[in-house]
C-alpha cells in the first residue's frame, strides 16, 4: 500500500485532522433530534445532518426533522433506503415533500438493510435510474461504501457485487450533473479502509470518499453496534482495546484511527478521502463535543 504513515508519524498533521473535521457531517433519526432543543448549540453552522429512515419510521417524521434541520442553518440529508420504498410513485413523492417541504436538495441513496423489497426499488442504482431526483432538483446524491465489505451484498464473500456497484455509480456521476460521494461505513482501523480506497482509484473510481467514524461511547456499546453492523477486520482493534482493563473504563474515541487517516492524506493530498462522517453511537452531544474541538479558524468546503 503506497504512502501509509509509519505509528511514529501519525500524529504529527493536526492540521489535516482538523480539515478532515471541519466538514465532518453527523447523522439523527427523528426521535433523537425531537429531544434536541436547538442544534445550534451542538453544531457548526451549515454542518451537513444526515437523517437515518430507519424502517417503520413516518415520512411525516422525516420530513420534519428536515424542516428544523434547514430553519436551524443545517444541511439537512435525509436516508432513502431502496427497499423500504414500496414504488416509484411513493419515491417521487418523498424526495417532493423533502424538495418543497424543508428546503432539501440533498440525500444519502442506500439498498436498505431489509431482506426483501417493498416492490420495484431494491437497491440505489434503482432510485437513481428514475430520473426523479434530477426532476425535483436534487443536486448532491451520496451512495454507501464498504471498505471491509457487506455480506448482505456479497453472500460469498468478497467484493465483486460492492465493486460493481460503484463503478455503475462512477458513470452515472460522468454522465449527469449530480455532484456525488461516498459515505462508509464505521471502522476502527485505518489500514483497510486506505487499502479500499486507493484500490477504488486505481480502477478509475473518482468519487469523494466521506470515511465512517464512530463517535465516542463506551466500547461494550461499540462492540454491539460493530457486530450488529457487519464491522470486518477492524473489529480486532476492538477486542484487543477490550482487553486492557484500563480502556475500559474510559469511552472509546476515534483519535487514534484519525490520526492514522490524517497522516495518510497529508502525505496523498490527492487521495480520494476528503472528509468523515460521524455516527454518533455514544449519543449525538458526545459526538457533536468531540466534533467541536476545533480552532476558530478550521473552514470547510462542503462537498
Amino acid at each position: 500500500m503506497t504512502g501509509f504513515p509509519r505509528k511514529d508519524d501519525v500524529s504529527a498533521e493536526p492540521s489535516t485532522a482538523n480539515a478532515l473535521l471541519a466538514c465532518g457531517s453527523i447523522e439523527v433519526m427523528p426521535r433523537t433530534a425531537a429531544k434536541i432543543g436547538d442544534f445550534r448549540g451542538l453544531l457548526r453552522p451549515g454542518t451537513r445532518v444526515y437523517i437515518a429512515h430507519i424502517n417503520g419510521t413516518l415520512i411525516d417524521d422525516m420530513v420534519a426533522a428536515a424542516r428544523r434541520l434547514t430553519d436551524e442553518g443545517f444541511a439537512p440529508m435525509p436516508h432513502l433506503p431502496a427497499r423500504i420504498i414500496p414504488d416509484r410513485d411513493t419515491l417521487e413523492s418523498w424526495v417532493r415533500r423533502y424538495r418543497e417541504e424543508a428546503g432539501v436538495t440533498q440525500a444519502l441513496l442506500l439498498g436498505g438493510g431489509v431482506a426483501q423489497p417493498s416492490g420495484e426499488l431494491d437497491s440505489s442504482m434503482a432510485m437513481l435510474e428514475t430520473g426523479i431526483f434530477d426532476r425535483l432538483g436534487f443536486t448532491r446524491l451520496h451512495v454507501a461504501g464498504h471498505p471491509e465489505g457487506n455480506k448482505d451484498i456479497d453472500i460469498e464473500g468478497g467484493t465483486l457485487r460492492v465493486d460493481d456497484a460503484l463503478q455503475w455509480k462512477q458513470r452515472f456521476s460522468e454522465r449527469t450533473d449530480a455532484q456525488m460521494a461516498i459515505v462508509t461505513q464505521f471502522a476502527f482501523d485505518a489500514v483497510p479502509v486506505i487499502t479500499w480506497a486507493e484500490r477504488l482509484e486505481a480502477v478509475g473510481i473518482r468519487l469523494p470518499i466521506h470515511v465512517g467514524v464512530a463517535g465516542p461511547t463506551k466500547l461494550q456499546t461499540l462492540i454491539k453496534f460493530a457486530v450488529a453492523c457487519g464491522v470486518g477486520p477492524s473489529l480486532s482493534v476492538l477486542q484487543k482495546r477490550a482487553l486492557d482493563f484500563r480502556k475500559l473504563l474510559v469511552p472509546y474515541e476515534p483519535t487514534d484511527f484519525l490520526a492514522d487517516i490524517a497522516a495518510y492524506k497529508a502525505k496523498r493530498p490527492e487521495s480520494l478521502i476528503e472528509q468523515i462522517h460521524v455516527f454518533p453511537l455514544g449519543g449525538i452531544q458526545a459526538s457533536a463535543q468531540w466534533l467541536s474541538r476545533l480552532p476558530d479558524e478550521a473552514r470547510c468546503d462542503q462537498r
